[in-house]
């Protein structure tokens, strides 16, 4: 459920490199590399690990060719192990279970909903062979990160064969870029940390052994039934000899 996060965010940061200014010799190449070579994902590592994390990302062969150096400057991300709630003061998570009906589901079934409510914490590491370049970087960064529109994207949460996009927002626009030590001669090192404030969806629809509407295919998670709803119910008004019918409709179980 977290994997949505981290495609938002990867579309969230095309848009800063594809709006990249190229103040260097170093920042022209790598303006035109091309995304898939420019921000990289590492499996976990945090900045504490800045060295390790470039050199694993230096062993990788990424252009099926003899194994070399990949060229800097190169931005890495990783994104926190751990889970930390969002303070009240600030969302709230929807604990209890409510009934919903997604309004763009053509077939409108009833399905479970819950919120999670959760702050994700994320490293960028910034590595330049010079100074002047992943300084730029970084301030080019801060200056994408404090522009209104960009300090909310979507992660899109599938469910039911529908996409349903869902808000994160950044919770601070100052991000400073701290200078990570390092003994190698000819290359800087920078960190910035920001805190994603992220809801949710939790999804839920009838197990296969229990009451459904019939209205999905049995065993396609891609097309689940709902729960079961009361269609219709005659109410009768049998005063004055005169016989009246009023229907109610659609009554969640």
């Amino acid at each position: 459920m977290f994997e949505p996060i981290k495609f938002g965010l990867s579309e969230y940061l095309s848009r800063y490199y594809s709006g990249l200014s190229a103040t260097t010799k170093a920042l022209h190449e790598y303006t035109q590399r091309g995304l898939a070579k420019s921000i990289i994902w590492t499996p976990g590592r945090m900045i504490d690990s800045a060295e390790e994390m470039l050199a694993a990302w230096q062993r990788n062969d990424s252009d099926n060719a003899p194994s070399h150096p990949q060229k800097l400057p190169i931005m890495l991300i990783a994104m926190a192990k751990d889970y930390v709630p969002s303070a009240r003061d600030y969302t709230r998570q929807m604990a209890e279970r409510q009934l919903i009906i997604i309004p763009e589901d053509p077939k409108e079934r009833v399905f479970g909903l819950r919120t999670i409510a959760a702050d994700i914490r994320v490293q960028l590491a910034i590595f330049a062979a010079d100074e002047p370049t992943a300084r730029s970087l970084a301030a080019q960064f801060c200056l994408y990160i404090d522009v209104l529109h960009n300090r909310t994207f979507w992660a899109s949460h599938r469910f039911a064969g529908l996409d349903h996009e869902w808000p994160i927002q950044l919770e601070s626009s100052d991000a400073p870029a701290m200078v990570i030590p390092n003994e190698a001669k000819n290359l800087t090192i920078l960190a910035l940390d920001i805190t994603l404030k992220t809801s949710i969806p939790l999804f839920d629809a009838p197990k296969d052994n229990e009451p459904n509407d019939g209205k999905g295919t049995d065993g396609d998670t891609e097309d689940p039934h709902g729960y079961p709803t009361v269609q219709v119910i005659d109410a009768i008004d049998l005063s004055e000899d005169n016989i009246e019918h009023h229907s109610l409709l659609e009554t969640v179980l």
